[in-house]
């Protein structure tokens, strides 16, 4: 049995509360932002977490921001003093001073189970890291190919796992189709068997992002840490064989990320090293699935609760699909034509963001917006609360896809995959993914939802806490 939040909160900060005494004292710094340390040891977290599991991250920052009548606030959360920088201002210092003032930073439990990885590095190392990987995969030549893979892998998938089903959990099954794509897109890996143990452990993994940084038996960390243990071992086969692979020539060093990382070296000459290889993989299985299955179950959401939407999304892809030829697959083309689909995700990714925000620490003291931020602190911007400021979206809580229409939302107030040097690698990856799949449902289902008014949760990435169960119809008997 999982332990409950307020011992999860208070194992979670275990590693800093021998320093807490310390740091919850009154803050020697002047000029600070507006705000509290909350209760001893917890700060509050207790808050924090709440507001998270109960799909309501932005209720947390609002509150703040209404009390202090400030969009910068501090508080204590992660055994840490942190201050919030709300809105498009907040989020433009923080994007633009990524490695300057500022750099990337994760709670305990996120660092100890990626280890040293894209996801943990920063500065230069991140900078040179990525460019690698964007080599590797993620650029327009290597996705423009990917489009006719992805369109076949989710037309099978729909045949075998809805055709012919009355009722379909969304998002379980949406779990499964991203991390088949993503295994077989990024890492060549199409064994059925290999992909269902993986996956199993994926979905331990992530329950350790967030929980308990103690590796103690019974605890959801300890459970991640062995699930990471194994996932580690099955990555590091893999390698293995693919390394005999490219040296027999049985593989193409352009194969997927494994194939270009082993055979490429970065802009300084370096290889890099099997462990963080192995690393990177995990991180991307991780970050390229969860973020897209969450998105795509929140979409069918939406448009089974937006006739009129689904109506439009349903028009343009017809008329996407209507010069094609039986059996034709999707191309790079087709998907650049998608403008109003795209919008409709945008606005999903808006009201329910798959991510709530990040954090970043303070390289060295500094002034924002009057405060003075001390080096060491720890840093938040908040997805969840800029989607729904009222100054940059009217009406903020209602579904409209035309925010996004021409020059689109105000500069900064829209970070479903964070800004500056560290925006999302897999961004492009993941508008491709969600276009396909979309594609492909529309034209082959009608659907209900069954479970009304279903609440979301952030556990760690957005979740409907029922699975999002369906009624489905084919198109075909639903005309």
């Amino acid at each position: 049995m999982e332990l409950s939040i307020p011992i999860v909160a208070l194992i979670l900060f275990f590693p800093s509360l021998l320093l807490v005494g310390i740091k919850l004292r009154k803050p020697a710094h002047r000029n600070l932002p507006p705000g509290k340390s909350g209760w001893p040891f917890f700060g509050e977290s207790l808050e924090f977490l709440r507001a998270n599991r109960e799909g309501r991250a932005y209720k947390f920052v609002r509150d703040r921001v209404e009390r202090y009548n400030s969009t910068v606030f501090r508080t204590f959360l992660m055994g840490e003093p942190m201050v919030f920088l709300c809105g498009p201002a907040g989020n433009k210092f923080l994007f633009s001073n990524e490695g300057k003032k500022v750099a990337l930073w994760w709670p305990s439990p996120v660092r100890r189970l990626t280890g040293p990885s894209l996801l943990t590095s920063a500065g230069d190392e991140a900078r040179v890291r990525k460019k690698l990987l964007m080599a590797g995969f993620f650029n327009t030549e290597s996705l423009k190919k990917s489009v006719p893979v992805m369109d076949e892998i989710t037309r099978n998938y729909l045949k075998a796992n809805w055709q012919g089903k009355e009722e379909v959990q969304v998002h379980p099954s949406i779990k499964l189709y991203a991390f088949e794509l993503t295994c077989r897109l990024l890492m060549s890996i199409t064994e059925p068997d290999l992909i269902s143990r993986l996956l199993c452990e994926f979905n331990v993994f992530i329950k350790g992002l967030m929980a308990l940084p103690l590796n103690i038996p019974g605890t959801p960390f300890y459970r991640a840490a062995r699930a990471a243990d194994v996932i580690r071992r099955e990555l590091h086969a893999l390698l293995r064989q693919r390394r005999v692979e490219l040296q027999r020539k049985v593989a193409s060093p352009k194969q997927d990320i494994i194939s270009y990382l082993l055979m490429n070296a970065d802009e300084n000459g370096k290889f890099m090293p099997e462990p963080e290889i192995i690393n990177d993989m995990l991180t991307l299985l991780f970050a390229a699935y969860d973020t897209s299955s969450c998105t795509i179950s929140l979409l069918v959401k939406y448009l089974a609760e937006q006739p009129r939407v689904h109506a439009k999304v349903l028009k343009e892809q017809r008329e996407i699909a209507a010069p094609k030829a039986p059996g034709e697959l999707l191309n790079w083309d087709d998907l650049q034509k998608m403008k109003y689909s795209w919008n409709v995700v945008s606005e999903v990714m808006r009201i329910a963001p798959p991510v709530t925000g990040s954090f970043q620490e303070a390289l060295v003291n500094f002034t924002f917006a009057g405060y003075t931020i001390p080096k060491g602190w720890k840093l938040y911007w908040s997805a969840a609360y800029t989607h729904k400021d009222p100054s940059c979206y009217p009406n903020a809580m209602e579904f409209d896809e035309s925010r996004f229409e021409g020059a689109g939302p105000p500069p900064f107030s829209y970070a479903p995959f964070g800004g500056g040097p560290r925006m999302c690698l897999g961004k492009e990856f993941a508008r491709l993914d969600i276009l396909v799949f979309l594609h492909n449902l529309v034209h082959q289902f009608d659907w209900d939802l069954i479970a009304h008014n279903e609440k979301l949760s952030y556990d760690p990435l957005l979740r409907p806490i029922n699975g999002l169960p369906v009624r489905l119809r084919s198109r075909e008997s639903s005309n």
